[in-house]
């Protein structure tokens, strides 16, 4: 979307899951493309390391060439999978854990319904300032049976 500001969408509860099975497969390709990316990135300090170790060493610059085309597709793919997801209006809060968060009124004030991925449904909500560790059940008084415990 550029620079432009994306109106600010908020989302029922149904709203929200109905956009899970978009979400789930674009989040999870994100998450093992970070994990690629992690190794990418170690390797690339074993190599420094060894440098530094050894000094005078040749650099193996063909591979390390092909490694830095690799990390910079990987950033990019990642990147596109979290705008794709964020143009739904949702957020991507973590990307280790698998969070998302969607935009939505609670008595007039911006909280966020919570979804961790592996989740079945979106089950908790917290304040903007509280993050995960703030979850709370989305209705305390008769919490869904499926619900998993807080974590």
């Amino acid at each position: 979307m550029g620079n432009e500001e994306r109106e600010q969408k908020f989302f029922d509860r149904q709203e929200a899951e109905k956009l899970l099975p978009r979400i789930e497969p674009l989040l999870v390709d994100a998450i093992a493309k970070k994990k690629k990316l992690e190794g990418v990135e170690q390797e690339f300090s074993q190599v420094r390391n060894r440098i530094l170790l050894y000094g005078g060493i040749i650099p193996p610059f063909s591979y390390l060439s092909e490694r830095r085309q690799e990390r910079e597709q990987l950033t990019k793919a990642i990147r596109t999978a979290i705008e794709s997801i964020e143009e739904t209006g949702c957020v991507v809060k973590d990307l280790d854990l698998g969070l998302v968060d969607f935009p939505t009124l609670h008595e007039d004030e911006e909280v966020y319904l919570c979804w961790k991925l592996g989740e079945k449904r979106i089950f908790y909500w917290h304040r903007m300032d509280e993050g995960f560790a703030g979850r709370k059940p989305l209705d305390s008084a008769t919490p869904d049976s499926d619900a998993p415990k807080p974590n």
